[in-house]
């Protein structure tokens, strides 16, 4: 690491292993970075004051390191319900462009409350979303490839974009590359679901650990430990982040959590009552929509599991 002169300069925060944080600056140089106490003192209820796509001012100190002595202001940020529950919130990323969910409906299946919960918050940020579903080659039976036209219509229906992906038959490959190039993407998704070998066809010569799914859990291992930023052949970055079991939600009025459903807001707009929580209420659009089929009873399920986290204040693992 060469030297680097004791002044501030700015840099951006591309790599978080806890404690330490990873800064490039203008110049290419990357330097290892702690944060001043004040950030944790200045009522921010997060596990992490500091996340990967910070752009941030460093203060060198004498021996090659610095401490990161501000914050600019960010673009945007995505975060969840930490599993510290002494915290209040992880900062997942911050200033995208969008956010790759990356699923798997077999070995593993992701469930789709976990994908709605994704969404949702994606939303709450007007951070877009898409969703890649990932290991199409195993669906091969006529019942799985079913399950994947039904669940490519739900959320295209919606609004979002889906895209089938293959690491090992390179299925959607090119088209994930086209997706991801010139913008920042920050990619999520449950451990297992081939994140790392995904980044691995995307970005070649990186060589990311990979590790084999659990055959009696039917669940992945963490592979990836903490958050980094990778830049794209070209042009752009990812965030990769560790692998997560369930996505609390956080910081949601119940009268808004429908906004984050765009099917069931627009729904709304026909409901009797403007503060309608389309729960119980009396000409509700919503429930309406439901029993019309024009609303799938998974994203209502979804959308009723966030209002309980409300209720009762908790974060429930296992999502």
């Amino acid at each position: 690491m060469k030297q680097i002169p004791e002044q501030p300069m700015d840099g951006l925060v591309i790599r978080n292993t806890g404690s330490l944080y990873v800064v490039k600056t203008d110049d290419g140089t990357e330097v290892n970075c702690k944060i001043k106490g004040r950030f944790r003192l200045k009522g921010i209820r997060t596990t992490n004051p500091v996340a990967v796509g910070d752009h941030v001012v460093i203060t060198p100190t004498p021996d090659g390191t610095a401490y990161i002595t501000d914050i600019h202001q960010r673009k945007n940020y995505i975060i969840r319900r930490a599993s510290n529950l002494s915290k209040e919130a992880h900062i997942i990323a911050a200033n995208l462009d969008q956010a790759f969910l990356i699923v798997t409906l077999a070995h593993p299946a992701t469930s789709t409350t976990f994908i709605d919960r994704f969404l949702s918050t994606a939303e709450a940020y007007r951070i877009p979303a898409v969703i890649v579903i990932n290991k199409v080659d195993l669906l091969t039976e006529p019942d799985d490839r079913e399950l994947l036209d039904a669940v490519t219509y739900l959320y295209t229906s919606i609004g979002y974009k889906v895209i089938h992906t293959s690491a090992k038959s390179g299925e959607g490959i090119e088209e994930l590359q086209s997706a991801l190039t010139g913008k920042i993407t920050l990619l999520s998704g449950n451990s297992g679901v081939g994140k790392s070998t995904l980044i691995n066809h995307i970005i070649p010569g990186l060589d990311l650990r990979t590790a084999e799914i659990s055959e009696t859990h039917q669940t992945g291992m963490h592979t990836t430990t903490f958050s980094e930023m990778f830049p794209l052949p070209g042009g752009g970055y990812i965030i990769d982040t560790p692998g997560v079991k369930g996505f609390g939600t956080i910081d949601y009025d119940k009268y808004e959590v429908a906004h984050f459903f765009p099917e069931i807001f627009r729904a709304s707009k026909e409901c009797r009552y403007g503060n309608c929580t389309h729960t119980h209420e009396p000409g509700c659009a919503v429930r309406q929509a439901i029993d019309d089929n024009l609303i799938a009873a998974s994203r209502y399920a979804s959308y009723l599991s966030i209002l309980e986290d409300i209720d009762h204040e908790k974060y429930r693992k296992g999502y």
